[in-house]
């Protein structure tokens, strides 16, 4: 595999991390509100960028001799790593919202 498609990938598996996360924390922290309480959903998606510019400059410097434009790193697969994090966001926050009680 090249590195732009292991980097793809690599995104793709920290979107699905990240939604897992993120959903945890709406859930477990986010009060009996739930998604009602809009601060719970901007925590989620503050929490969610935090995780991809973390992973960013931790990728940069893995990646930096091996893609030649710097800007690639940034921008490869940005659209799949927030479709992932949304999609398992959404799955694992109503899991855990039923296994709370929160969702009836």
């Amino acid at each position: 595999m090249t590195p732009v498609v292991q980097l793809y990938w690599l995104r793709v598996v920290l979107g699905i991390v990240a939604g897992t996360i993120t959903a945890f924390i709406a859930a477990f922290f986010g009060g009996k509100a739930g998604m009602l309480d809009t601060t719970t959903l901007i925590n989620s998606i503050t929490v969610a960028l935090l995780i991809y510019f973390v992973t960013y400059y931790i990728l940069r410097g893995f990646y930096k001799n091996k893609i030649e434009k710097q800007s690639k790193i940034l921008s490869t697969a940005i659209g799949m790593y927030f479709f992932s994090w949304l999609t398992f966001f959404v799955l694992f926050y109503t899991v855990f919202a039923l296994a709370l009680g929160i969702i009836k």
